[in-house]
């Protein structure tokens, strides 16, 4: 792939990666108020006391939980990101589990959460993850272009790639048999 062309894939692939961060951040989650609270920025009016249970947006969650302010309860991530994990494991080699459009961000989000140590045990998993899908998506996108059922199947970044393989194919196809 030329220089160009791996700028222009990077690029594609950041813009779509910023539009789902950007979702991801906005989205609201339970929190818990370690302690009184009484902010007022803009349109952003928060009072609350020690205990009460609100739904804040996660950009503003994280701003909070790095104050020691609040304790959030999404505490899920955890057993999503396994259970992706151990359904891609468990998928026969010509099927892909699915994932949500958002996965990667989640993903990235959760581990840098982590200690250094749990860190690098979940990137053990997350790149014979990566690799798996890499492989599947690579293959599928060869023989085919995106099916509905495979589109509700990938991540966002997923999709991107797949498309970029099933054109890449074509055009090689093309190419060496002078289609």
């Amino acid at each position: 792939m030329s220089s160009s062309n791996t700028v222009f894939a990077h690029n594609v692939f950041e813009s779509i990666k910023h539009t789902y961060l950007l979702e991801y951040l906005l989205e609201e989650i339970r929190v818990t108020f370690k302690t009184d609270v009484k902010i007022s920025i803009y349109d952003i009016k928060i009072d609350a006391k020690e205990g009460d249970i609100m739904l804040l947006p996660r950009w503003l969650t994280k701003i909070l939980a790095r104050k020691n302010l609040i304790d959030i309860q999404d505490n899920e991530i955890s057993s999503y990101v396994s259970k992706a994990l151990n359904r891609e494991r468990i998928s026969k080699p010509h099927d892909i589990s699915g994932v949500d459009s958002d996965f990667y961000i989640r993903v990235k989000d959760f581990l840098e959460s982590l200690n250094d140590k749990e860190r690098e045990k979940r990137m053990v998993s997350l790149n014979s993850f990566v690799m798996s899908r890499l492989e599947k998506i690579v293959k599928l996108a060869a023989a085919s272009s995106l099916s509905a059922e495979m589109e509700g199947k990938l991540s966002a970044e997923e999709k991107q790639l797949y498309n970029l393989v099933h054109s890449s194919s074509l055009a090689f196809k093309e190419l060496v048999l002078n289609k």
